[in-house]
């Protein structure tokens, strides 16, 4: 096998979410787009598909008109970000014409699902204190957006006396 790349399926707006996501990330480009031919099923020199890196990662755009299926929170996209300024660009140009989601995941105006995590959220999920680990995962519950200084902040919390 040489790879495994994700064929993401549209309607008929493909080219226009490779173009999108491809201004949002890093090292990132469109490689190939097909159209279909007189055979269809897509109106003749309509774009068929999109071939695009993200981060350097391969995906497939498919604009294979209406379907009954749909992209689901089941599977989503996740974003490792070393800083909030990283979570907050991300944050916000997903939710834009999109939908805010808990705890750092949401779907953006293409109904693709993401998750938006700070890599300080891993660090203090797995730290050997379970109790602040359950602070910090409490705390993220509460949230939309993470914000790393909430998380910071529940990690740091004293243990809430008993009595």
């Amino acid at each position: 096998m040489k790879k495994l790349i994700p064929c993401l399926w549209y309607t008929d707006e493909g080219e226009e979410a490779a173009e999108f996501y491809v201004s949002l990330f890093p090292k990132s480009r469109i490689t190939e787009v097909t159209r279909y031919g007189e055979t269809g099923p897509g109106e003749p020199g309509a774009v068929m598909t999109v071939s695009f890196e993200l981060n350097g990662r391969e995906f497939l755009a498919l604009n294979g008109g209406e379907q009954e299926w749909r992209f689901s929170e089941a599977i989503s996209w996740q974003i490792m970000c070393e800083s909030q300024d990283e979570v907050d660009y991300y944050w916000d140009a997903l939710t834009e014409g999109g939908e805010p989601g808990p705890c750092g995941w949401l779907k953006d105006r293409f109904g693709l699902s993401w998750q938006v995590v700070p890599t300080r959220l891993t660090e203090l999920l797995t730290q050997s204190d379970p109790e602040t680990s359950q602070r910090v995962f409490a705390a993220m519950m509460q949230m939309g957006k993470i914000e790393i200084g909430e998380l910071e902040a529940a990690a740091a919390a004293e243990k809430e006396p008993t009595g």
